[in-house]
């Protein structure tokens, strides 16, 4: 059943429907806004999670017109910090926060928040199947790839 709000004009579904028609043609700032929007405006909507995740995505390709790839990075930490802290049952809620550490880790070496988010995961999902990754990403981040070749053993290619 779709959401509408009295005034708005649009359901949470038209929203949903409009940014994947967006996607499909490569409008990526049309299918930003429509996720956005759907968001902003029915943030208790069943599809507000995935609408997010998806927006979290595109920023983390970046796929935004005149957006810098840095800014898009941060975009898309926050807005998977988004998902996590705001739809601690959604589905992909683990990945997000995964995906939030490992972006502040690798792309945007800020490894403080990095830590904070790698922690968060460990004490909310201990049993999930990335905790052995975040436990890696943990003991190895800010350590260069050849680096850690050496530590576990393996020649670099």
């Amino acid at each position: 059943m779709a959401l509408l709000i009295a005034g708005c004009g649009k359901s949470d579904t038209a929203y949903m429907q409009e940014a994947k028609a967006n996607l499909k043609q490569k409008n990526y700032n049309n299918a930003a806004e429509a996720f956005k929007s759907l968001v902003d405006k029915y943030p208790k909507s069943k599809l507000a999670p995935d609408a997010l995740f998806q927006l979290a995505s595109m920023y983390r390709n970046n796929m935004i017109k005149n957006v810098s790839k840095d800014e898009s990075l941060n975009y898309a930490a926050e807005f998977y910090g988004e998902v996590a802290d705001k739809y601690p049952n959604y589905s992909k809620a683990p990945d997000a926060l995964f995906m939030q550490g490992f972006l502040f880790a690798n792309d945007l070496k800020d490894y403080n928040r990095a830590k904070n988010s790698y922690t968060l995961f460990l004490q909310k999902y201990p049993e999930n199947q990335l905790a052995q990754s975040v436990k890696e990403e943990l003991k190895y981040m800010g350590v260069p790839a050849e680096e850690i070749l050496k530590r576990k053993g393996e020649k670099p290619i």
